[in-house]
């Protein structure tokens, strides 16, 4: 079954009501790093902090009495859990979403806060999908499929809709995929309204399923390797999405795991935006993968921000670190009075802002007679790093930088 404009108006019509029309932001700092004019399309202030929500409520209302009847059932590796179990607690019918074993602890607290039964089951979606699938079989239950189903399809496609309507004049939409529902909608859209728009998908290195498939015109399984981009992290795409995809998107690009997580403390820094790994990917991609792009306008759809606070602690630490605003610094001194103090003032007479320091003189590595220090430095860039070594190197120190 072929998904149509006409169902993606007809899809918009049943969620006014129900979810946001999210703001097209225009973005000085990316447009500025990239040479483009950059809009972000900002589905991470969603209701449930995702696009998911779209196509999840319009396949749900388009069920008959006797299928809610017997709930649904969905796998997911977060958001469109959250997408399902709104919905289903809006026609007050029971769901039951499998979700991954490590899928992030705020999505899936915030699942079952949305009314759903929530098991956890396998270490990727597609593991979540198979227990789904079979639970279905038992249950009689209706599978919401996160994306391989033309109504999901075309409740994504409304985002399409709305960026154009914002910014009729756009260039080219940058999209994250997974499985393909997002882009597949969005590319139906905006296609059909503005034929000569570039549609442009994003994937982790880390998990090229769409992007392989594309390559190898054929479906491929990718067993791939963790990402912290999670929400996009599918095996196996869709048999249609990947027909539309083959026939609406101009190009796959796929960022690595650095990329993302800069992109991340980007757009939380620069943007004040929070974003999760699958919803920082387009960012990610304008940044260090478009260089054909200038002078243009170009839209990221920022598809979500339930990104766990944990993750995210660690995900700006990774993010300071490689662009040069923090250092771990390890070496030894004397074990003497005064050394220390030595040491922290040279290291403050650079500029930088000491944020720890560990002094430990009892390791295995560490000769009687002298002292272990652990320093972690707060620094503004490559340059200062440089700095730093040479003023140390200068006064006779040896040390390690991590």
């Amino acid at each position: 079954m072929q998904v149509t404009l006409q169902d993606i108006r007809e899809a918009r019509e049943i969620l006014k009501s129900v979810v946001y029309k999210t703001g097209v932001v225009h973005n000085t700092t990316f447009s500025e790093m990239s040479g483009n004019s950059v809009y972000l399309k900002m589905e991470n202030l969603q209701k449930t902090g995702s696009f998911k929500l779209r196509g999840a409520f319009n396949k749900i209302a388009h069920l008959t009495d006797e299928e809610k009847r017997h709930g649904v059932i969905a796998s997911s590796a977060g958001n469109h859990a959250q997408g399902v179990a709104m919905g289903a607690t809006f026609y007050g019918i029971k769901s039951t979403i499998v979700m991954p074993k490590h899928a992030p602890l705020s999505k899936i607290s915030a699942t079952k806060s949305y009314g759903a039964d929530v098991l956890l089951y396998g270490n990727v979606y597609d593991e979540a999908y198979a227990e789904a699938r079979r639970l279905q079989k038992e249950t009689g239950a209706t599978f919401i499929h996160p994306f391989n189903d033309p109504q999901v399809i075309a409740g994504q496609g409304t985002i399409g809709l709305e960026i154009l309507e914002d910014l009729p004049d756009a260039d080219a939409i940058v999209v994250p995929i997974g499985g393909g529902g997002l882009i597949s909608g969005v590319s139906i859209a905006a296609k059909s309204i503005k034929p000569g728009i570039k549609i442009i998908g994003v994937q982790s290195k880390n998990m090229p399923s769409m992007a392989e498939s594309v390559e190898n015109k054929k479906i491929t399984t990718v067993d791939g390797t963790p990402t912290i981009a999670d929400g996009i992290a599918v095996k196996t795409p869709g048999e249609l999405t990947f027909s539309i995809i083959q026939k609406y998107v101009d190009n796959i690009i796929t960022v690595d795991e650095d990329e993302i997580a800069n992109a991340i403390l980007l757009l939380l820094e620069r943007a004040k935006v929070i974003a999760e790994g699958a919803g920082a990917v387009p960012v990610a991609a304008i940044l260090n993968r478009m260089e054909d792009f200038r002078d243009k306008k170009i839209v990221a759809l920022v598809s979500g921000g339930n990104i766990d606070v944990n993750i995210l602690s660690r995900i700006i630490d990774k993010g300071l670190v490689k662009g040069g605003r923090k250092i771990f610094l390890d070496t030894l001194i004397p074990d003497r009075p005064g050394t220390l103090w030595r040491l922290l003032n040279l290291v403050a007479e650079t500029g930088a802002n000491v944020l720890s320091v560990t002094h430990n003189r009892s390791t295995r590595d560490v000769a009687i007679g002298y002292a272990k220090v652990e320093l972690e430095l707060e620094t503004v860039n490559e340059e200062h790093i440089e700095k730093i070594k040479n003023v140390l190197t200068e006064n006779g120190y040896n040390f390690i930088i991590l």
